[in-house]
């Protein structure tokens, strides 16, 4: 069993670590210094410490396509402008991977393909209709087992 002594030096080296990759993402710029909900447009805008702002649509993100207005609005700045918090929806978001373009889980995004997969237009039907004429998709080659 480890002494409180030992207990401390691990804890003080895990703490000098998180504290120096606090700094360098602060000085990236990848956190948020202020984020206000746009209820007209359904978006969360975004300021970045870099000077950077960008705008997410609230359906973008896993856990807000459903809540309301008045519950979006209550949005808060966590962790030094690293999170996004929504307390009566026990949700956090993080704000470098919104940046990064991770709004949610893989099944999210999924399900955000689907969604738009779903869609229709001209342009989409007559591209099927010339896919067609060109004998359609092509089958998946068989792979001999060995």
């Amino acid at each position: 069993m480890a002494t409180s002594t030992q207990l401390t030096r691990a804890v003080d080296s895990h703490l000098v670590a998180a504290k120096a990759a606090g700094k360098a993402r602060r000085y990236r710029g990848g956190l948020a210094v202020s984020v206000t909900y746009v209820p007209r447009a359904k978006r969360l805008h975004i300021e970045l410490v870099s000077g950077v702002a960008f705008i997410v649509p609230i359906s973008q993100i896993e856990g807000l396509s459903d809540a309301k207005a008045n519950i979006i609005k209550t949005v808060q700045l966590t962790g030094g402008g690293y999170g996004l918090r929504w307390p009566s929806l026990d949700l956090d978001v993080s704000v470098p991977d919104l940046v990064a373009g991770s709004l949610g889980s893989e099944a999210w995004m999924s399900a955000l393909a689907r969604r738009a997969g779903k869609s229709t237009s001209m342009a989409k039907a007559e591209a099927a209709r010339e896919n067609g004429r060109k004998g359609g998709r092509p089958r998946k080659q068989q792979t001999a087992a060995i």
